[in-house]
C-alpha cells in the first residue's frame, strides 16, 4: 500500500494559528524520532540502539510486539523511517518532508508505503482504507505536539 498526504503548518490567513518557523518543524520531527513516547500513543517503551550523525536505530515496544528501525536525516528537510518485518507486521517506509513553496508557507508531506513480502492477494480496500485513517490521524497529532511544544520555552531551541 502506498499513500500520501501533505499537513499545512503555516496558514498566512487564518490569524488563530501561530506560525512556525522551519527550524522549529525540523526540531520536532526529529525529536520525534528521539523520543517517540511524546508522540505515539501506543507505544510502551523505546531503545536508541545505534546513533550517527544522520542517523539512529531504535526498538519500539508495543506491549509484547517490538519493531526495529532505522531512521535517517536530511538536514532540514526530511525525515526517513524504514521499519523491519516482524512477525504478522509487514516492512514500511515513512517520509516525513518539509516543503516551502514560498518562504515561509511550510508543509510536511507524509509519504507510506507497506511492503507485504510474498503477498499474493492486494490489502483489502477496507483494511487499506482505515489505515489511511488512522497515518493522518497520527500525523495531525505530530503536528499538534510540535505545535505544542514550541509554545513551550527551549522544548524546541
Amino acid at each position: 500500500m502506498q499513500f500520501s498526504h501533505l499537513i499545512q503548518i503555516n496558514d498566512p490567513f487564518n490569524p488563530l494559528i501561530e506560525p512556525l518557523s522551519r527550524e522549529q518543524l525540523w526540531r520536532g520531527l526529529v525529536l520525534r524520532a528521539e523520543n517517540p513516547l511524546l508522540f505515539v500513543l501506543a507505544l510502551d517503551g523505546f531503545e536508541i540502539l545505534e546513533r550517527t550523525e544522520n542517523a539512529l536505530s531504535r526498538v519500539l515496544h508495543f506491549g509484547s510486539l517490538s519493531l526495529r528501525d532505522r531512521v535517517s536525516f536530511s538536514q532540514m528537510k526530511q525525515v526517513r523511517y524504514e521499519i523491519e518485518a516482524a512477525g504478522d507486521t509487514p516492512c514500511a517506509t515513512l517520509v516525513m518532508s518539509i516543503e516551502e513553496p514560498e518562504p515561509g508557507q511550510l508543509f510536511v508531506r507524509f509519504d507510506y508505503e507497506t511492503v507485504q513480502e510474498g503477498a499474493t492477494v492486494p490489502l483489502d480496500e477496507v483494511y487499506a482504507s482505515l489505515a489511511r485513517q488512522a497515518y493522518v490521524e497520527a500525523d495531525i497529532d505530530t503536528i499538534s505536539t510540535i505545535r505544542r511544544l514550541a509554545e513551550e520555552p527551549g522544548a524546541l531551541d
